[in-house]
């Protein structure tokens, strides 16, 4: 792909420009999302022959190592994605980063938000992330070598018996270190209006207070809580770390991102809030805790899209 897509480049970007040009984009978002496939493909090329370098030099498990690759590969995409865009990211709640032993709990809204947490939480905080991520994403070159080098997990989620998922979960949040997060995705896939009512369909089902409870939600999904009480159940020392963005809307679909090139984005915000353990209920509470978070998230990120707009 990279061969191909540089070999390619100078026949492809002028001619999509023309296509953004006749279709009266001036932005050429076309033109733009193909640049940064050829830099995402040049950023993959490198990771690996890094990680063969590595592997030929007998440091195929040194961590460290691997993670300062992991912090040079979501430093240079985010560059390559805030020069297509047009923005550059932020980090707000570097001090609740600045050390590790939490639980990372965040929203998901595109294709490309985990790769802001991995700027702000590997490239920005500097601290060792340990992912739990959907099978599917082992296609992506580096992450299918390097990220399994590295405690980090790639959940199956289309199983009939979860037991053995919870347990790699807790497992994944033993003996954290000083410098060491675990990062999850609490709604367990990208947020959007039709799975938004979707999920509280099902949750009425269940809990009909529970639903009317989550109806709030704006931007969110409700939060799937079994695989955030597996890490949670892990070590009573770990604190939790909630996290929201702004940026991403309407990027979980190729038609999303094509739309943003097109008109802009608002600016990349990755925000942080620590929580100190022994104020996160335990037991059934914790469920209700992480709902309250949720829809405390939701109104924050509901107040930056406004006043983004506003300023627009």
């Amino acid at each position: 792909m990279t061969v191909v897509s540089t070999t390619l480049a100078p026949f492809s970007v002028p001619a999509l420009a023309v296509v953004d040009a006749v279709r009266g984009r001036r932005r050429l978002p076309l033109a733009r999302l193909i640049l940064f496939g050829i830099w995402w493909c040049w950023i993959e090329v490198i990771g690996l022959v890094s990680a063969l370098g590595m592997w030929v030099a007998g440091r195929a498990r040194d961590g460290d190592l691997h993670y300062r690759l992991m912090s040079w590969w979501a430093g240079a995409l985010m560059w390559g994605m805030g020069t297509a865009l047009g923005r550059r990211p932020q980090l707000q709640g570097l001090e609740h980063l600045a050390t590790g032993r939490a639980i990372v709990l965040s929203r998901h809204a595109s294709l490309a938000d985990s790769l802001l947490s991995a700027w702000s939480i590997a490239t920005t905080a500097r601290l060792r992330p340990r992912y739990v991520l959907k099978r599917e994403l082992l296609w992506d070159p580096c992450l299918d070598v390097v990220g399994l080098r590295i405690p980090n997990h790639f959940l199956a989620r289309a199983v009939d018996d979860n037991a053995a998922e919870l347990e790699a979960l807790r497992e994944l949040a033993r003996d954290l270190g000083e410098r060491d997060v675990v990062v999850i995705f609490a709604e367990g896939t990208r947020a959007n209006p039709v799975k938004r009512a979707r999920a509280l369909e099902r949750i009425a089902e269940r809990s009909p207070e529970r639903a009317a409870r989550m109806s709030e939600l704006r931007h969110l999904l409700p939060p799937r809580p079994a695989g955030s009480v597996a890490l949670v159940e892990a070590d009573p020392e770990n604190d939790l770390v909630s996290a929201w963005h702004v940026g991403f809307e309407g990027m979980d679909t190729f038609g999303g991102i094509i739309s943003s090139l097109t008109s802009g984005v608002p600016a990349f915000r990755f925000v942080v809030t620590r929580h100190d353990r022994e104020s996160v209920p335990t037991g059934p509470g914790f469920a209700d805790w992480l709902d309250a978070r949720w829809l405390e998230m939701d109104s924050e990120v509901d107040r930056a899209l406004r006043q983004e707009n506003d300023s627009a």
